[in-house]
């Protein structure tokens, strides 16, 4: 696909420019004139612009604009109301500028006669998969009200997890802020000027006293390493995951920290068991939910064991006994897996599952700042025991020298 930038008049006869994909120069005029614009001109986009402003297009719509769209869509047309006019309402409505373009052209797709899935789809990087697929399964079965109210709810799920992950991380993030903050405005700033006074004086400089110092002169000679070190160890991360064996153990890594394993392992449970019952609720068979929850997971070990569950299952395999040949499931899951499959309640099993994960990385955020309170002060307390006694040996040795005259 080729990214063409476009300049046209919309349906209601306003000016509008974007950027749409299409095969070729024609494809592109055939697929606005299909979404009811009057075409002014269409030109090869820049690649890397066209990719630029559909990352802030995408980050321009926040995921609840997302479920509010979804479950106001889906309240519409449980009420009665055709598809049409629920996209024209909530577009006249729609606060965001990116949201409300969004609109303006699915409406004009599914005006032209295109499924409401590949109009979502045709904004895949706005719309996320599960809800382009529930949409697809939606209209095939003729329970598009329903299949938008399945999304809507699993989408809020997604967004308390992730309200749950920011609140867990938050203090220790700030914490660590602050102390290193605090530490070099001491190194640069307070230890120079205290320093120097004591070595006019004459005394010895014990050897904690000499490598506070060092540390504080090299601080201040390459003080820019310490505004570009944190992007680059993110760049270096982030190149090292193109990479899928050295993924492999940075995502190990993630789930045998002593404090990070507690969000990370609790976070990717949540999300396997939520991911689980909305595909299964909507229909897919469990072998086809195990490949879109690979796909989706971010987690390269969870990935491969719900793969080499996918396989065994495939093969004959029942589903608890796939999951349980894999660490990574706890036994709670492999139990409640077997009681669905036994009892025709897989859905409902995967629900509770997801219930009771979110709920635990709820409690986990908020006991976080008493798990890591003690590491914490541990930490700045030992930084600032080698600093008291840094600056306490040559003052002792100074009031020695002075009374001994």
């Amino acid at each position: 696909m080729i990214a063409y930038s476009y300049k046209a008049i919309d349906q209601e006869g306003a000016f509008t420019k974007g950027v749409v994909e299409a095969e070729d120069l024609s494809a592109a005029y055939e697929g606005l004139w299909l979404k009811g614009f009057s075409v002014l001109s269409v030109k090869k986009a820049n690649p890397l612009f066209a990719r630029l402003g559909k990352r802030l297009q995408a980050r321009g719509v926040k995921r609840r604009e997302v479920i509010e769209l979804a479950r106001n869509l889906s309240v519409m047309m449980r009420g009665g109301l055709p598809l049409l006019n629920s996209l024209d309402d909530i577009m006249m409505t729609a606060e965001n500028k990116y949201l409300k373009k969004a609109l303006g052209d699915m409406k004009a797709q599914v005006a032209s006669g295109v499924s409401f899935s590949s109009a979502v789809e045709e904004h895949r990087d706005i719309f996320p998969d599960i809800l382009i697929r529930l949409a697809g399964i939606g209209e095939e079965t003729g329970t598009l009200e329903k299949s938008l109210s399945n999304a809507a709810e699993h989408l809020q799920k997604m967004e308390d997890l992730s309200q749950a992950i920011k609140r867990a991380l938050i203090y220790p993030v700030l914490a660590l802020v602050v102390t290193m903050g605090a530490l070099i405005f001491w190194l640069v700033y307070v230890l120079p000027k205290i320093m120097s006074v004591i070595k006019d004086m004459g005394v010895e400089l014990p050897f904690i006293t000499r490598a506070l110092l060092y540390l504080s002169e090299l601080t201040q000679a390459y003080w820019y390493c310490l505004i570009i070190l944190p992007p680059v160890v993110f760049l270096v991360i982030r190149l090292l995951k193109r990479k899928e064996s050295t993924r492999y153990y940075l995502d190990a890594l993630k789930l045998k920290l002593p404090v990070v394993k507690l969000v990370v392992y609790n976070k990717l449970l949540a999300l396997f068991s939520e991911q689980s019952r909305i595909l299964i609720v909507a229909g897919i068979t469990v072998d086809r939910s195990l490949a879109i929850i690979a796909d989706v997971i971010g987690n390269e070990v969870f990935k491969r064991a719900i793969l080499a569950a996918k396989d065994s299952i495939s093969f004959g395999s029942g589903i608890s006994e796939a999951l349980k040949e894999h660490r990574v499931f706890p036994m709670l899951v492999v139990r409640m897996v077997d009681i669905g499959e036994t009892s025709g309640s897989l859905d409902e099993q995967f629900a509770f599952l997801s219930n009771y994960y979110i709920a635990k990385l709820d409690d986990i955020s908020d006991k976080m700042g008493k798990l890591m309170e003690p590491l914490v002060i541990l930490v700045v307390g030992v930084i600032f025991i080698f600093v008291i006694l840094g600056l306490m040996l040559p003052i002792y040795e100074l009031v020695s020298k002075f009374g001994k005259m």
